[in-house]
């Protein structure tokens, strides 16, 4: 079919949507192209895309398709399979919930939904709680507002393996892009198939958090706080009412959903945009510190005031910190020593605290269901209680087994009890980075984003890594070489010093992504080191 013929088809659906049917009308021929030329792929992520009309776009009909494709997976895998299903505060993303429970519940899935939105880490949570076969959280997590997204968890909490999502897109297929008429959400939930998520699930999460803690919050703090219009205003909140002596400001133009995101055009922690609000009122109310977790409440970002300055701490760094802080007060179970797991592209840092505590260090490949899979891994062997940290440097923390991903909330309990615990010593978590970094050196990390949209840039990407792939260096192929990981399309090159960079195209974006490390015993020398390490990049990238 020409994509106008795929235009029409879907103008001609009697259950198009006038959102959708007003965009169609309004394409021009680039547009429709780009709407039109590929299905959005479903991997071990899920779904993520851009709002809008067509097939290559997160709308009502490729969430019903690809909800389809995951029902006959699920009732091919389980006997009676059931689902956990959450949302976050994203354009159309209760919406895309109620219409997945309704196509799960029409398949004969039996279906457990948040009856409001809640984080990531929550959905997780439900997951294990109610002993789901699988969970659905529609979030495009830090994405702009653009963009929406679906990302499906199995049986153990972590998102699902690369075979059950080789299964599930065999079956999404095999489906329809268009239906004639959606499922109503209200009549499977008056007929018992969907049923509410209640507060015992909830309280029952928060109580796990509330285990997690480590050193209670003696010196009082006084902090900033903002959900990006997100998720995380409730339970964060609720969880630093429980922790007592901590005194919390709320940025109040983030304080409540809203998935345009008005303050800040990409809701991500890790960016300084999208902290200058918190910034601005730390250094009005004098507060010793503000944080922001991004919308869907996995990601946790932090700054600590220096008289009328705040200075960002970045995921590698704050990662470090909470390391040091659990190797320092937290004791495992175990008479095995515990273990820590990284990403391959998170700070080497680690390895040396690791090492000074007698931990075992884990790395893995980018994406927190690694990290998961590595807890599944340790509970298969009766020693779930020798996880003692997981973290990855795009912002992602995790201190229990509870939860199968990254979790803001976990972090932000954390964050509160070093920050309290360095306090009392008459530091800050700057003064103890410092510390660190003279006993052990200063590793060094620069993250390299390069966008490239449309069809066009993926085929550019396509060749830059086939270049990277067939050219000379010291490097390994994540892809092709045996590494004793699963296959994935990363290539890391070794410099002669011992610096490195690594490259990899983003699952959820259209953008390569390129991590340069280099240690040396100062900051300057360090940063110059990635300076060289950049410009070798972009001769491959730019």
């Amino acid at each position: 079919m020409t994509d106008l013929e795929r235009k029409n088809a879907w103008l001609a659906c009697p259950a198009m949507t006038e959102e959708l049917r007003k965009e169609l009308d309004g394409m021009d021929e680039a547009s429709l192209h780009d709407s039109f030329y590929r299905n959005l792929t479903f991997g071990t992520g899920g779904l993520r895309g851009v709002l809008g009309a067509g097939t290559n776009r997160m709308n009502f009909f490729t969430v019903a398709k690809a909800t389809h494709g995951l029902a006959e997976y699920l009732k091919e895998a389980f006997e009676r399979p059931s689902c956990a299903v959450s949302f976050d505060s994203r354009i159309h993303s209760e919406d895309f919930a109620r219409l997945t429970a309704a196509v799960l519940a029409e398949s004969g899935v039996s279906v457990w939904i948040y009856p409001r939105l809640q984080p990531t880490p929550m959905l997780s949570f439900a997951v294990r709680h109610l002993h789901t076969s699988a969970g659905i959280m529609i979030t495009a997590s830090h994405n702009p507002a653009k963009y929406n997204g679906y990302k499906v968890y199995g049986a153990d909490g972590c998102q699902i393996t690369l075979e059950a999502a080789e299964r599930t897109q065999h079956h999404i297929d095999h489906q329809p892009d268009l239906t004639d008429d959606l499922p109503d959400f209200e009549r499977y939930l008056s007929a018992g198939a969907i049923r509410w998520i209640t507060d015992e699930t909830i309280e029952a999460y928060y109580q796990a958090i509330a285990k997690l803690s480590v050193k209670p919050v003696s010196e009082p703090l006084h902090l900033v706080y903002s959900p990006l219009n997100g998720t995380g205003n409730v339970p964060v909140r609720e969880m630093m009412k429980r922790m007592k002596n901590i005194r919390v400001e709320i940025v109040t133009e983030q304080e409540l959903p809203d998935g345009r995101f008005p303050t800040c055009p990409y809701p991500n922690p890790e960016i300084r945009e999208a902290m200058s609000l918190s910034i601005r009122k730390t250094v009005e109310t004098q507060a010793d510190f503000c944080f922001a977790t991004d919308p869907d409440c996995d990601r946790m970002g932090a700054g600590v005031r220096v008289g009328d300055e705040v200075q960002l701490i970045s995921g590698n760094d704050m990662g470090i910190l909470m390391l040091d802080f659990l190797c320092r007060n937290k004791k495992t179970a175990s008479s095995l020593p515990p273990v820590v797991v990284k990403t391959i592209v998170t700070t080497e840092m680690a390895a040396a605290l690791c090492r000074k505590h007698g931990i075992e260090l884990r790395n893995v490949l980018t994406g927190f269901k690694f990290i998961g899979e590595q807890i599944g891994l340790l509970e298969k062997d009766h020693a779930s209680d020798r996880f003692l940290f997981g973290f990855e440097e795009s912002y992602g923390y995790l201190s229990g087994t509870d939860v199968r991903d990254k979790d803001a909330v976990n972090a932000a309990l954390l964050l509160c009890e070093l920050a309290s615990d360095l306090k009392a010593q008459g530091k800050t978590m700057l003064d103890r980075l410092e510390e660190l970094r003279r006993e052990y050196g200063f590793f060094a990390q620069r993250l390299l984003t390069f966008e490239y949209e449309g069809e066009d840039g993926a085929n550019r990407m396509a060749a830059i890594m086939k270049t990277l792939r067939t050219g000379e260096g010291n490097k390994t192929d994540y892809l092709l070489d045996d590494t004793g990981l699963p296959k994935s399309d990363v290539i890391e090159f070794r410099q002669s010093d011992g610096n490195k960079w690594i490259v990899r195209p983003s699952g959820t974006e259209p953008k390569l992504k390129a991590y340069l490390f280099a240690s040396a015993e100062t900051r300057e020398s360090a940063e110059k080191q990635l300076d060289v390490l950049e410009e070798t990049v972009n001769t491959f990238c730019k």
